[in-house]
């Protein structure tokens, strides 16, 4: 099993999209294989950054999730509307 974790900083005033678009991507989420669960949390210190963590059967399975049309569209979204900066993930194995 790993865990990813995937930093994301909107624009500020774009936190209620972002928050709605990923509940909406839960969805594809749970039903991508290997998937297991994945969580938002929200930064006190700053309202505009982000952290989704994810679990995941192997690392085989999140890349073939991040390679995935779903995945694509969404990044290409929040790229153009949302995010203030480039996004970072970061996978922990255990």
């Amino acid at each position: 099993m790993i865990t990813v974790g995937m930093n994301y900083h909107v624009i500020e005033g774009k936190q209620d999209d972002f928050e709605e678009k990923f509940a909406a991507v839960i969805g594809a989420l749970n039903a991508a294989d290997g998937h297991t669960n994945s969580t938002l949390w929200k930064d006190v210190s700053d309202g505009a950054s982000y952290l989704i963590t994810s679990e995941w059967s192997d690392e085989a399975a999140f890349s073939a999730f991040i390679q995935s049309e779903d995945f694509r569209s969404v990044t290409n979204w929040g790229k153009e509307q949302i995010l203030s900066d480039r996004p970072r993930h970061k996978i922990y194995k255990s």
